[in-house]
């Protein structure tokens, strides 16, 4: 008899939620990981209101007193700024290892199997039906099925820093500049988190917050720094397929969107539902036929969005239209939340 029906590899948030998917349909889940919990990552930390949405679904809590709930975002540039309320319900700010954590007790509570300090180096001794690979987007999973093939990546590069300070507004905020954007999110009473997303690999948080946010530099001056800065590369990518054989990617070892979307969780969540009833029917290819839908909104808007990066004329004529008439970004949000 196997281990279980479905073998996770990667215990991060996709690892989980295709977990907890799983559970769901009644399937016995292992989850094994080389890490031990909770796992963090450079990431921006904002929820949008669809990802508790998918998040609720999966069984997974995020009430406010976890982080920092915002009611909308709102857009610094080229002098101008823009706002917009989400249409309906709020994000919520929270830490990665708050938000690790409150996936690890969902899926223990959901009875899964986890394996932390357990690294994997194959799939040719794993004994389920099913192999999920949740490892990132450098994921071995990937390629040991022989599922590389792009058909589109691209990189930039991003660096995440929290301050000890009150947040300012309840809104989540991008501040846009050259070749770089910044965004803040309040993850707390009194701190919030500064991630940066860069073209170039050098560009460090405090050089960029000198050089093209001095305002934000000024309101940030004088917090104590509360976590050391850490980088991750932000990739867009589109796999050929995400399927092969009994083995199916999940999060980013299956393809992803620029972070500037703030999309990457809530993607695998919806993702994991989907895996989860294609498992149960024994039909991987109504996934592998699903996942480029799914994620097809979140790239046109992260296209959209970073057209204010391609030069400072664009984001003055965009941010001033949007400025000017502020129901063009409020539909935007709506439809970036759906």
């Amino acid at each position: 008899m196997p281990d279980a029906d479905i073998f996770v590899i990667g215990g991060g948030p996709a690892g989980l939620a295709a977990a907890l998917a799983c559970r769901q349909q009644g399937l016995r889940v292992v989850v094994a990981d080389g890490n031990m919990p909770p796992i963090d990552k450079a990431c921006g930390e904002g929820l949008m209101p669809d990802s508790r949405l998918m998040a609720a679904r999966l069984g997974i809590e995020l009430p406010e007193e976890m982080g920092f709930e915002f009611r909308g975002i709102r857009f610094h540039g080229a002098g101008r700024s823009v706002q917009s309320a989400f249409p309906k319900g709020r994000g919520i700010g929270v830490r990665r290892t708050v938000l690790h954590a409150a996936l690890i007790q969902a899926a223990e509570r959901a009875g899964v199997e986890l394996r932390w300090g357990a690294p994997v180096s194959g799939t040719a001794d794993i004994r389920a039906r099913w192999i999920v690979g949740a490892d990132g987007s450098s994921s071995r999973v990937r390629r040991w099925a022989d599922l590389d093939a792009c058909a589109w990546n691209s990189r930039r590069y991003a660096f995440r820093q929290h301050f000890a300070i009150a947040p300012w507004t309840d809104f989540m905020e991008i501040y846009w500049g050259e070749g770089c954007q910044i965004y803040v999110t309040p993850v707390g009473a009194g701190e919030v988190c500064v991630a940066l997303i860069a073209r170039a690999p050098e560009v460090r948080l405090e050089e960029a917050l000198e050089r093209h946010f001095p305002s934000l530099r000024e309101r940030l001056q004088g917090a104590p720094v509360t976590s050391r800065e850490r980088g991750a590369v932000t990739a867009t990518m589109r796999l050929r397929a995400v399927v092969r054989g009994n083995v199916a990617l999940i999060g980013d070892a299956s393809g992803s969107v620029d972070a500037i979307t703030g999309e990457g969780i809530c993607l695998s969540f919806r993702q994991a539902l989907v895996l989860a009833k294609a498992i149960s029917a024994g039909d991987l290819s109504a996934y592998n036929r699903t996942h480029p839908r799914i994620s097809l909104r979140p790239h046109l808007m992260a296209q959209a969005m970073l057209m204010l990066d391609r030069g400072p004329s664009i984001r003055r004529w965009a941010l001033g239209t949007m400025s000017a008439q502020p129901w063009i970004f409020r539909r935007l949000l709506a439809i970036h939340v759906l």
